[in-house]
């Protein structure tokens, strides 16, 4: 294409966009994020002259990264079971989505910058779930690149691995957000902490590597996201262990019962609800002291009836041996320079000279098996061992 036949963004929908930009001002509440905050890593004079807001841009940009369509054969709680119905990670980032976007407007805050958060915040999880998690972690350890966080690797993905290395050069306050999402941490109350830079992200994500430290967002959408992880999440995977037969409604604690109801529902009704009328106009995200206390109940009674489940970990011992052979084989063809293996041919194929240069091959190895979906993780293990499904 000639220089004069390049696209140029039509002088009207600028002006819609410093419209819309003006109506944020306006109309969103003094806490929330403006999109003309957004701050990028690089700067990308397409984007400053054009028309499109800042956390809308980085939205699409997740939506059309290759981990995001790898969603869909991630497990989100129950692995190797052959139901159609039971929920995968692709539907869990939209719940949280929608959830907190709901939260988000009635607080007045920006829900294009939650949205982007949302859709986001799992993009570093591995296959099988929490498990696959723990083991690739041990794995990290062993090998002395840290402990294995999916939000940190999260970062990692969006940032140095997608687009061959060169990553989304996503904002600032999306990044953030998606490294500081933790919904398994139980909080009450999350303040945001502010002025955050990328030197503090990068700070930070070392640390959670090293120490596992607890991180807050830096934004009040961050913190809506965050606590929406456990909403969309505490009810659904409920609802699949009684569908899987692994518990009865009747089992659930009463006292949480009681104040958060007995179904999916009911209990996202009314813990949104509760959000939304203990936080309006304060500068912080809160749950009232009794619904939170109901809530932490209910993550406890998922934790030990549903989570650590022995019904849950039929085929653990067999996941963990399949990490343990892949990380040493895919380790092995990198030193070996073994160009057949699968971590050239489909993982490091044209990728770029500074992800290579930057990246040790334990590094290396812990970024292509952490980006597999279930399948694909399963399709590279020797046949013999790949462990059959249950059909519930």
């Amino acid at each position: 294409m000639e220089k004069s036949d390049k696209y140029q963004p039509d002088p009207s929908l600028n002006r819609i966009a410093r419209a819309l930009d003006q109506r944020e001002r306006d109309n969103l509440s003094a806490m929330a994020t403006i999109n003309t905050a957004g701050t990028r890593r690089r700067i990308e004079p397409a984007l400053e002259s054009g028309y499109r807001q800042p956390f809308s841009v980085d939205t699409d940009r997740l939506l059309h990264s290759l981990a995001y369509t790898r969603y869909i054969d991630k497990t989100q709680v129950f692995y190797l079971i052959e139901n159609d119905h039971i929920t995968h990670r692709v539907l869990h980032v939209q719940l949280v989505s929608k959830i907190a976007r709901t939260i988000g407007r009635f607080l007045r805050l920006n829900e294009d910058l939650i949205e982007a958060i949302a859709l986001g915040h799992d993009i570093g999880h591995t296959p099988f779930g929490h498990d696959g998690e723990k083991i690739l972690s041990n794995l990290c350890q062993v090998h002395n690149i840290g402990h294995f966080h999916h939000s940190v690797q999260s970062v990692q993905f969006l940032d140095r691995v997608e687009r061959k290395g060169k990553g989304w050069n996503l904002c600032l306050q999306t990044l953030d957000g998606i490294m500081c999402h933790d919904g398994e941490i139980h909080n009450m109350r999350l303040a945001p902490q502010r002025d955050k830079t990328f030197d503090d992200l990068e700070n930070e994500m070392q640390a959670k590597k090293d120490t596992q430290v607890p991180l807050i967002p830096m934004t009040m959408e961050g913190c809506v996201v965050r606590m929406t992880d456990t909403i969309a999440y505490i009810g659904r995977d409920i609802e699949d262990a009684i569908r899987l037969g692994i518990i009865d409604r009747s089992d659930l604690p009463v006292q949480s019962v009681e104040r958060l109801g007995r179904t999916n529902g009911t209990i996202v009704f009314n813990l949104v609800s509760d959000i939304i009328a203990n936080s309006s106009d304060k500068p912080y995200i809160t749950f009232s002291p009794e619904v939170s206390d109901a809530l932490h109940l209910l993550k406890r009674f998922n934790l030990e009836r549903i989570y650590m489940n022995p019904a849950m970990k039929k085929h653990l011992g067999t996941i963990e041996e399949l990490f343990r052979i892949l990380f040493e084989q895919y380790l092995a063809d990198l030193e070996k320079e073994n160009r057949s293996s699968a971590v050239f041919s489909q993982f490091l194929k044209d990728m770029s000279s500074e992800y290579i240069n930057r990246h040790s091959h334990q590094e290396i190895v812990r970024d292509f098996i952490s980006g597999m979906t279930d399948q694909y993780f399963l399709r590279q293990c020797p046949e013999a061992l790949r462990p059959k499904p249950l059909v519930r």
